[in-house]
């Protein structure tokens, strides 16, 4: 199935997690704040809060610097 992921197309299984998205974009152990169709998901909760088809995921990673 497809979602989006920060505007881009990106095909998942059809019973993929919001933690198995960040594991096809290779962000799995990153810091990030992932926002599912508008609403925050609780960092807690990737692994098992489940994409439907055309969902629209913002993923922001955390990066130190100075």
């Amino acid at each position: 199935m497809q979602v989006i992921a920060n505007g881009r197309p990106l095909e998942v299984s059809e019973s993929a997690t919001v933690a198995e998205v960040l594991d096809v974009l290779g962000l799995t152990g990153r810091v990030v704040v992932v926002e599912r169709n508008g609403e925050p998901v609780d960092r807690v909760l990737v692994a098992s809060v489940r994409v439907s088809a055309g969902d629209r995921l913002e993923i922001v990673r955390a990066v130190a610097g100075g």
